[in-house]
């Protein structure tokens, strides 16, 4: 049994630019050298949300009936909501770690707003609308983190923006403070189990991705933020050796990630091509470029005439309107497989404005979970291998998109992540749902 699990979650933590940063990461190196350092498969998707929280519960998303940020509460057309904690019904390991009388301090772990009771402290994570909400347990917390930190930054909020000098000093200043916070809160609690995660590098991966990166197609290798990336990486490298400074020396220390970064080259507009395909009806075409939400809100699709709609995002979600299932249901139960798989051999064979093979993977979720809970979409798309983004808008009268509808983002998920463990913990390969019970059994 250990004494002590520290786990420093960093979002988005590539292991490609690890182990090409790794002379500048003398924190990082000093890790690896004592330790172990392995590629850490993620969940499909390979999404914050709930990536997070498949790491801490063991449960696969499908389990967990929870696809994305966004998921639909109900059979409705208009019910997609965001995944809150009550969403996360499965303990995660502080609740189970508390029902043995540990206590852990938990800070920054997507899917855990609103805060519930825990044997310890937690801070919300990054889906906190704002500290001027009650985001942390106790709430009497987050009078003391001002003290510590003045204003605790709980994400950057417009990190999809043209403006890359406030994105590189925002995200700096995030990280600083939640490390500066975890630091106070390690060295003045008693815990037996830490688990803090830092968005930062996902932010500063989505927001200068093609400034980095010389192959990107945007890649400009004049520009000013070239090695805005390197940068961060050491200097998320100094507070992560700040943190490990005040440890005891029995700690046991793990730096993960949720998965990695790879360069997105476009966005597919599905439901353009849905429409042209004769799958998605509309009352009325719009005029300028409409959100899907928006669509359904204005009374624009015509459901007596569609088969199917997507949702935009870094994945494709493609959802089915069947019969006795949705409201206005059109496609027969008896149809829904063929007219499904028929959809997936579409979607796969989907080539770039050019005419090349895109390389999309369609899954079925049934193939890919171990259960499947709440309401699944019937296909998730990666487009181009996740190389491209699924695109929701309607209104440009195009498939192939080089922007992105959300706002400027060059880059995209990566299916692997991050594992350093320092001593030496697993010794073998790992999934992001090995690291519940492999820190579980520390334990026991």
């Amino acid at each position: 049994m250990t004494s002590r699990v520290l786990v420093i979650g960093l979002d988005c933590l590539d292991p490609g630019l690890v182990e090409r940063f790794l002379d500048d990461l003398p924190t990082l190196r000093g890790l690896i050298e004592a330790g172990e350092f392995r590629r850490l498969r993620s969940v499909d998707p390979p999404i914050t949300v709930p990536a997070w929280m498949c790491a801490f519960t063991g449960r696969d998303p499908g389990e967990l009936g929870i696809y994305g940020f966004r998921n639909r509460a109900d059979r409705s057309y208009d019910g997609l909501r965001i995944a809150t904690s009550a969403a996360f019904r499965a303990p995660a390991l502080w609740d189970e770690l508390g029902g043995m009388g540990l206590r852990s301090i938990v800070v920054g772990v997507p899917g855990t707003y609103p805060p519930r009771p825990i044997r310890g402290l937690l801070v919300s994570g990054f889906l906190a609308p704002g500290i001027d909400r009650d985001y942390t347990f106790p709430r009497s917390l987050k009078h003391r983190i001002a003290e510590i930190v003045g204003e605790y930054i709980i994400d950057v909020r417009d990190f999809r923006t043209e403006d890359k000098d406030h994105v590189i000093e925002e995200v700096h200043r995030m990280t600083g403070r939640r490390f500066a916070l975890m630091g106070a809160l390690l060295s003045g609690e008693r815990w037996d189990l830490a688990v803090m995660v830092e968005m930062g590098p996902d932010r500063i991966h989505h927001a200068l991705w093609a400034h980095h990166d010389r192959t990107h197609p945007k890649h400009d290798p004049d520009s000013p933020y070239k090695d805005a990336i390197r940068d961060y990486y050491r200097f998320l490298d100094g507070w992560v050796g700040r943190l490990l400074e005040a440890l005891p020396v029995d700690t046991q220390v793990i730096v993960m990630s949720d998965h990695g970064i790879q360069p997105m080259y476009g966005g597919i507009a599905v439901n353009e091509w849905l429409i042209r395909e004769g799958y998605l009806a509309l009352r009325e075409y719009p005029r300028e470029p409409v959100r899907m939400d928006d669509l359904i809100a204005r009374g624009l699709v015509d459901w007596s005439r569609t088969v199917a709609w997507g949702e935009g995002g870094y994945y494709g979600r493609i959802f089915l309107n069947v019969r006795g299932r949705e409201p206005a249901g059109v496609v027969p139960p008896g149809d829904y497989e063929a007219v499904r798989r028929e959809l997936a051999a579409k979607l796969a064979s989907l080539p770039d404005e050019r005419g090349n093979p895109l390389g999309t993977r369609v899954l079925f979720p049934e193939d890919i979970y171990r259960e499947v809970n709440g309401i699944p979409p019937d296909l998730l798309v990666y487009f181009g291998g996740l190389r491209w983004r699924s695109i929701g808008t309607v209104g440009r009268g195009m498939i192939h998109w080089h922007e992105n509808d959300t706002g400027p983002d060059d880059a995209n998920h990566a299916p692997d992540g991050v594992f350093i463990a320092s001593p030496a913990l697993a010794g073998r390969d790992l999934s992001l749902l090995d690291i519940h019970d492999l820190i579980l059994g520390l334990f026991r």
